[in-house]
């Protein structure tokens, strides 16, 4: 029923000429949704105050709220045709008065956790793209046929959701910066296995794919050792999770994704991490457990190098330095990075091998095939480490899916179950060895993906596999040009 109701809203979204692409269209949805779950939110609040005889005040003001402007009801259940605005009047409700009024919530909010923060700070950062009165009223109904009261329809929801953001990061150019292939995250979540009593933070947080995995696993964790109390329910919602991100519209997606998944007031701030100097980082800013894949390839300008040990303009290594200075004593970190930053030879590239080397111990590399991310065309791996100890022994996994990843074939979570599995016991196969810290060359600390099990000539790729994984690339390379013909 959901999956129908979403895909009418995308029909509509695609009829009007306000909306663009992808991003338009999840950005959309996300403003209205979100105003839909606050209602049910609000009529819940409300309920339960009633029951116990205590007073309920509602955040919106009555002609703010989703049941006046959106969907006034007759008594028999059916929408007010006489009170429903439509065409050009609900379009100038909308951007001239509904989204003014909750914007200001961001500057009368008591703090910045609160739900009235969140209201004020989406509705500071979207704007209505809709044109068409009548394309939004249409939406506004199948909206309202969308409900989030019981734990299977929020978890029917929350996947429709996800897929959104999937296909919002297959568009193209946005493929790694919004959408972290959900079986490697899982994997990295089961590795790294966060405890209820940990914070886990993600300070480039895009969509919160990582922040929502680790919630659904803590809470399943939770579940199955029966420690499911008012108060490790309390802690997973209120004091666990917390991330940051710059960007509008992952900061939105991000907080209706957390909100999807259960989390009712998320505890993401919208900032740049990296403005932020690591020199100010105190021990009450640390986490115990660290999951992200930072933006790389992007390049910061020197006044934001200034605020980091090791100068340089990529991206990614500066998150990495964020990272490592927020992390607690004996805390764990799972986070995907480009190769490179293995092998590089420049400057920064092994000053940040020495810091991570000296700092942490590295025990894991995880080496991920070409075409995990799909349309953003580079090799990544995932560097696991635990902050505290230098580092000894690191072993390596390079995953072997047996076929070339793409659009169509995509990672998957038995793809990731060996590497789970082997990564207790740390054992040599064909796929894995361990390198020791005191046999790398002192002047590079070259960290390389080599693999002395497998000979050489077996190593490099056959005529077939060359030709297979150019036909890939010239398929991947042409569908992003063709959508940045249609961008320009």
């Amino acid at each position: 029923m959901f999956e129908q109701t979403f895909k009418n809203i995308d029909d509509l979204l695609w009829k009007d000429s306000g909306a663009d692409s992808e991003l338009d269209y999840i950005g959309q949805t996300s403003w209205i949704l979100f105003l839909r779950y606050l209602d049910e939110l609000e009529n819940i609040k409300a309920d339960r105050a009633e029951l116990t005889g205590k007073p309920y005040k509602r955040i919106l003001k009555k002609k703010y709220r989703w049941s006046s402007w959106a969907m006034p009801k007759t008594d028999s259940g059916e929408l007010d045709r006489d009170k429903a605005l439509t065409g050009n009047d609900l379009v100038e409700f909308v951007d001239g008065k509904l989204f003014p009024y909750l914007a200001k919530f961001k500057l009368e909010a008591e703090h910045a956790n609160s739900i009235e923060y969140k209201i004020g700070e989406i509705f500071s950062e979207l704007k209505n793209k809709i044109q068409s009165g009548y394309n939004l009223r249409e939406i506004l109904e199948y909206a309202d046929e969308l409900v989030f009261q019981s734990s299977d329809q929020q978890h029917e929801l929350s996947h429709l959701y996800e897929t959104k953001i999937k296909n919002m990061g297959n568009a193209g150019r946005n493929g790694g910066q919004y959408y972290t292939p959900r079986p490697l995250i899982r994997a990295m979540i089961q590795v790294i296995n966060p405890q209820i009593g940990e914070t886990v933070y993600d300070g480039a947080a895009g969509s919160c794919g990582f922040l929502c995995e680790a919630f659904d696993y803590m809470q399943k964790q939770m579940h199955e050792q029966n420690q499911a109390t008012t108060q490790n329910l309390k802690t997973l919602q209120e004091s666990t999770f917390f991330g940051k991100e710059k960007k509008n519209l992952a900061y939105v997606i991000g907080i209706m994704n957390m909100i999807l998944h259960g989390i009712e007031a998320p505890n993401i701030v919208h900032t740049n991490t990296l403005s932020e100097s690591i020199r100010d980082i105190q021990e009450k800013d640390r986490h115990h457990v660290i999951l992200a894949n930072p933006p790389f390839g992007g390049k910061e300008r020197k006044e934001v190098q200034q605020n980091f040990d090791i100068k340089t303009g990529e991206t990614a290594f500066l998150f990495m330095q964020h990272f490592l200075k927020s992390l607690k004593t004996g805390g764990r970190a799972a986070v995907v990075i480009k190769n490179t930053v293995l092998s590089n030879t420049d400057n920064a590239s092994i000053a940040l091998r020495k810091l991570i080397l000296e700092s942490c111990q590295l025990h894991t590399v995880l080496d991920m095939p070409s075409g995990t991310f799909q349309g953003a065309g580079v090799k990544t791996v995932v560097l696991f480490l635990e902050k505290g100890q230098p580092s000894k022994n690191i072993w390596y996994y390079q995953l072997n899916p047996g076929r070339n990843l793409g659009k169509t074939n995509p990672l998957n979570d038995q793809d990731m179950a060996a590497f789970v599995e082997l990564a207790k016991t740390k054992a040599e196969t064909e796929q894995s060895w361990s390198l020791s810290v005191n046999e790398l060359d002192e002047g590079t600390l070259d960290l390389s993906v080599q693999n002395p099990n497998v000979p050489e000539e077996e190593s490099l790729r056959s005529p077939a596999k060359i030709i297979a994984d150019i036909q890939r690339l010239d398929t991947e390379t042409a569908a992003l040009l063709k959508e940045l013909e249609a961008l320009a």
